[in-house]
This record gives structure tokens, sequence and C-alpha cells, in this order.
């Protein structure tokens, strides 16, 4: 199972920036974590394999989703500010149609009012806000397991 970790604007400040709103692990810390994990929730002949995406460019992010089409089964996001603004990044994650998880390091809907509308928010699975990094094992172990699901129900691919 392949996963597209995918983070928008800022998070490549992680650490540093406002710790005490979006806590003290950088952004490697929290892949790292995820790679662990990943290894964990892997199983028999299928590995969960992860790849990590950081832009601060909204046109960037949305080449990227819209890669992921082409051998991915699902997508964690955390957007960042482009979880407000952004209809192109809406639109990306519905014409590739994949399983998607919005992450927020943060409660959106605690702070200013202009980050209280999520754009993203009804076109993925489910969305994980406020519970800091551990936000993002949440929705690696969420996606394994309606992989695995799916998997059990479908069956088997077909060879060729």
């Amino acid at each position: 199972m392949r996963i597209d970790v995918i983070q928008g604007a800022n998070l490549n400040l992680l650490g540093r920036r406002e710790p005490a709103i979006y806590g003290a692990q950088t952004l490697e810390e929290i892949h790292s974590g995820l790679e662990d994990l990943g290894r964990q929730l892997s199983a028999g002949d299928e590995a969960v394999s992860l790849t990590f995406f950081q832009s601060n460019s909204e046109g960037a992010l949305v080449d990227r989703v819209q890669a992921c089409g082409e051998g991915v089964d699902a997508i964690i996001m955390n957007p960042g500010a482009y979880t407000h603004t952004s209809i192109a990044l809406r639109d990306a994650l519905l014409a590739v149609g994949l399983p998607a998880v919005e992450v927020h390091l943060s409660n959106p809907a605690a702070r200013e009012s202009f980050r209280h509308r999520s754009l993203i928010a009804d076109v993925v699975r489910g969305s994980i806000v406020g519970l800091g990094a551990i936000g993002y094992q949440l929705a690696l172990r969420a996606l394994v397991a309606a992989h695995r699901a799916r998997r059990a129900v479908e069956g088997p691919a077909s060879p060729g």
C-alpha cells in the first residue's frame, strides 16, 4: 500500500513556528514517526510505503495530488493555509478520487474566524484536527485499516 503525505505552506517551519500552537516536533520528526508506524503496520506481503512532499506553492501541491492518481492508494494531507483558500486543491482531490484524510495540528475551529472553513473537508474521508502530531499517525492507521477492509471485501486483484 502506497500513501502520499502531502504538506502545505509553512509546515517546513514546524518546530520553530509558533510551537505553542503547532508543537515542538519538526516536519522531519513527524515523517520519521510515520515511517516507523508504516513499518509496524506492514503485514505479510503488503508493505505500507510512504512518500513525503512539502511545498509552500499551491500549484506544486495541486501537481502532487494529481500525480497521486497513478500508483498511490491514499493521501494524508495538511494543506496548511490553503485549506481555507484553495478550490484548486479541492478539485485535484476530487479528480484523483483517492481516499484522503485531512490533518491539522491545531484546531482551526478554535482559532481565527477565517480558519473555520475547510474547502476540502467534504471531499476527504475524514479530518483529524487539534490533536497535534499524533493526528498524522491516526490518519495513517485509518487509511491502512480502510484499505485492508476494502481488499478483504473485493478479494485479491486479478493478474494482468
